[in-house]
């Protein structure tokens, strides 16, 4: 790949600057030559008041703001490789899209600046590298050169390699902050619009149901000019768990709602019945993980380890082994309830507390209570043979 180190000043940068404010990405500068945010980017991030403010305090400051990089498109148009959210920072507050606080205190946006200041920002210089290669050693060079700031994160770096049709109508609708859906996405999927998380899982399930990595589904569909599957697929699983679930719980944000999706939405429910056995799980004071109760519900109820039922604790445990041990020293049985009924070599046998485990004698799922009448002490193999029907 060739190379060229350039100088440009911030005035020619800017000049003919446009953002897209509904997308939040800077689109055009350096008299439309230059195109700041090329698909294989990320979202414009900076847009916080402190990461985009203190671009603009470096130029202020006289502080360099690092190398940047170009993609030569052709002889007279280019693409911003490296340096977007700089760029961007400086053409949002060159054209009034936000402000910057002085050493006063008080807020300044760029026409509100004195003229020396103003003049100091327009003449400042960047270094510009200008690149050239095939395709494919440009995204490589895009990965290796991530140097300002925030890393590239998964999802961004997919997209870059993957850059296309697809990901460019993909990113559209699942990587704009002003979709209405959001709020309604947030509940179930964690991250942001921003950072790229609700494409990254929408890809994520509908990859996962036709049994493909989410790279292999970007690769399959990188030039398709709709992205009418994976917004049905998507939008499936959203209005299933919705019609299923009619409370929204905080932890019900970034579980698997995919795969149970693929698991349960064949299944009818009855959405009151439903909520009701989530109320009363969430009430349930011996349930550690409400994070489970959800996957619990779906599938009728019969696997606890997902709630992680608290377990006996220690002095319950001793407690109830002393019992059971002089009681059994009494009647010459096992001080295990079940090797004392049976017929084995173990009926008489008297086993070490570290040998044994805690039970429900009434199981939990069955509304027995984790306190010390409903506990007793069982050797390992009878616990793990109840513990398995």
């Amino acid at each position: 790949m060739k190379t060229e180190l350039k100088k440009y000043t911030v005035s020619e940068i800017v000049d003919g600057f446009v953002y897209n404010e509904l997308e939040g990405k800077g689109l055009f500068g350096l008299s439309g030559k230059l195109t700041i945010q090329p698909e294989y980017q990320r979202n414009y991030i900076y847009a916080d008041g402190k990461k985009d403010a203190a671009v603009i305090e470096s130029l202020l400051k006289g502080y360099p703001l690092g190398l940047i990089y170009f993609n030569n498109v052709d002889k007279n148009n280019f693409e911003v490789l490296d340096g977007q959210q700089r760029i961007t920072s400086i053409g949002r507050f060159t054209t009034g899209k936000f402000a910057i606080v002085d050493e006063n205190g008080h807020e300044q946006i760029f026409t509100s600046l004195t003229p020396d200041k103003q003049s100091k920002i327009l003449r400042s210089e960047l270094l510009v590298y200008h690149c050239e290669g095939t395709e494919t050693e440009i995204k490589d060079w895009f990965k290796t050169i991530n140097i300002a700031g925030i890393p590239l994160n998964e999802q961004e770096l997919l997209n870059a390699i993957y850059s296309g049709s697809f990901v460019t109508l993909a990113k559209t609708e699942f990587s704009n902050s002003a979709n209405a859906n959001i709020q309604k996405w947030s509940a179930y999927v964690k991250g942001s619009a921003s950072r790229q998380d609700f494409l990254a899982t929408a890809l994520a399930w509908a990859a996962a149901a036709q049994g493909q990595e989410k790279e292999g589904y970007m690769a399959a569909h990188r030039q398709d000019t709709n992205i009418k599957e994976l917004k049905t697929y998507y939008n499936s699983v959203m209005d299933w768990i919705s019609g299923v679930f009619r409370d929204t719980e905080k932890e019900m944000c970034g579980l698997e709602w995919g795969r149970l999706y693929e698991a349960y939405h064949k299944k009818s429910y009855n959405p009151s019945k439903v909520s009701k056995a989530v109320q009363d799980l969430y009430g349930d004071v011996y349930v550690k993980n409400r994070r489970g109760v959800f996957e619990y519900v779906l599938g009728g109820e019969k696997d606890p380890k997902l709630l992680e039922v608290r377990v006996f604790d220690e002095p319950t445990k001793q407690t109830v082994y002393k019992q059971q041990t002089a009681s059994a020293n009494k009647k010459g049985t096992s001080n295990c309830p079940l090797c004392a009924l049976g017929h084995s070599a173990n009926k008489n046998k008297i086993w070490e507390q570290k040998d044994m485990d805690a039970d429900h004698v009434a199981a939990w799922s069955k509304g027995g209570a984790t306190d010390i009448k409903n506990c007793q002490m069982l050797c390992r193999t009878h616990n793990q043979a109840k513990g398995n029907k």
